[in-house]
């Protein structure tokens, strides 16, 4: 069975950092690329990074570019967000996402599989 499970959520004041994680099952990552996404409440959900099957492609939204940080783990099956600098306004929900397609995508309808989310809330 399918299984994506992000970690790595807390709450942390501006300026911390946190690694999310997202550590997949019944599914080998090697072939994908995988997407992280964030809603924060009443707002859509937004694209926040990408990286290729290959890992040799990032993107990232301006609003987070030079602060965070995808990477992959396809040994460990794992891909994680290194959040770093953060900001009240990087509050919310983080999901990470599989897209069936070597390439990314900064869509939410491209992507296939999605975990459960985790909580990010940045607060003094």
């Amino acid at each position: 069975q399918l299984q994506l499970v992000e970690s790595g959520g807390g709450l942390v004041q501006p300026g911390g950092s946190l690694r999310l994680s997202c550590a997949a099952s019944g599914l080998i990552l090697d072939y994908y690329a995988i997407g992280w996404f964030r809603q924060a409440p009443g707002k859509e959900r937004e694209g926040v990074s990408c990286i290729s099957s290959s890992g040799g492609s990032t993107n990232y939204a301006d609003s987070v570019k030079g602060r965070f940080t995808i990477s992959r783990d396809n040994a460990k099956n794992t891909v994680y967000l290194q959040m770093n600098s953060l900001k009240p306004e990087d509050t919310a929900v983080y999901y990470c996402a599989v897209r069936r397609n070597y390439h990314c995508s900064g869509y939410p309808y491209d992507y296939d599989y999605w975990g459960q989310g985790t909580q990010v809330t940045v607060s003094s």
